[in-house]
C-alpha cells in the first residue's frame, strides 16, 4: 500500500516537472563576443610639437609599416580639423581604405576602411573601423610630453580593441595569429620611428 502511495507521488510530481519544463521553448544561447586589448608604448627624444604631425598625416604610415605587409593608402578623404596648421592633418570625419598583404609574398590583400572619430591636435585621435577584417576596432593614438633624463621628448601611446567574433575560434586565431602579429607589427613601428624622427 505504502509502496503504490509513493509511487504514485512520484509519477505525479514527475509529470507536474515535465509540464513545466514543456512549456517553455529550447533555445541555442549565442556565444558571448570577447572583446581583446592590446597597448603599445614608445618614448621617443623628440618634441611633441615634431611627433603629433607625423602620425597625423595618413601619408607616413605605409612607411611605418612592415615592408612584408606593403601597406598601401587605396583611398583618403580628409577633413582637416579646425584651426589645424597643416591641410595634411585627418581630423574627426576622415575617412581612409587601406589595403595590405595577409601573407608575404601572395597577392591576396585585406582592405579595411578606417574613421577617425576624434581628434585633438597635439594629445590624441581615435580611429574605429567602417568595414574590414574584424567585428570592431577602436584604436585611439595618445600623445604627451614627456622629459626623461633631461632631454625633452615625447611619450606615444596606443590602445587598441577589437572583437573578431566567431567565438571560441576567434580565441584561438587571435592567440596564434592576431596577436603575435600585432606585436612584431608594433616592434617594426617602434623601430621605424626611431629611425624616421630621431634620424630626421
Amino acid at each position: 500500500m505504502r509502496c503504490r502511495k509513493w509511487f504514485a507521488e512520484l509519477s505525479f510530481s514527475f509529470c507536474s516537472l515535465y509540464a513545466r519544463v514543456a512549456k517553455k521553448p529550447f533555445a541555442v544561447e549565442k556565444a558571448a563576443v570577447m572583446p581583446y586589448r592590446a597597448q603599445f608604448e614608445q618614448w621617443v627624444p623628440v618634441l611633441l610639437e615634431k611627433a603629433f604631425p607625423f602620425f597625423a598625416d595618413p601619408n607616413n604610415l605605409p612607411r611605418i609599416m612592415p615592408a612584408w605587409l606593403d601597406v598601401r593608402i587605396e583611398e583618403a578623404t580628409i577633413v582637416p580639423p579646425p584651426e589645424s596648421p597643416s591641410s595634411g592633418f585627418a581630423g574627426s570625419g576622415s575617412r581612409l581604405v587601406a589595403s595590405y598583404r595577409v601573407v608575404p609574398f601572395l597577392p591576396l590583400r585585406i582592405h579595411s576602411e578606417a574613421q577617425i572619430v576624434a581628434f585633438a591636435i597635439n594629445e590624441f585621435f581615435e580611429d574605429i573601423q567602417g568595414k574590414g577584417p574584424f567585428r570592431r576596432w577602436h584604436h585611439r593614438h595618445e600623445f604627451a610630453a614627456e622629459t626623461r633624463n633631461a632631454i625633452a621628448g615625447t611619450r606615444l601611446r596606443d590602445q587598441i580593441e577589437y572583437e573578431i567574433g566567431f567565438e571560441p575560434l576567434g580565441a584561438i586565431v587571435n592567440a596564434f595569429f592576431i596577436a603575435p602579429q600585432m606585436r612584431r607589427t608594433f616592434a617594426y613601428r617602434q623601430q621605424a620611428v626611431e629611425r624616421l624622427l630621431v634620424g630626421a
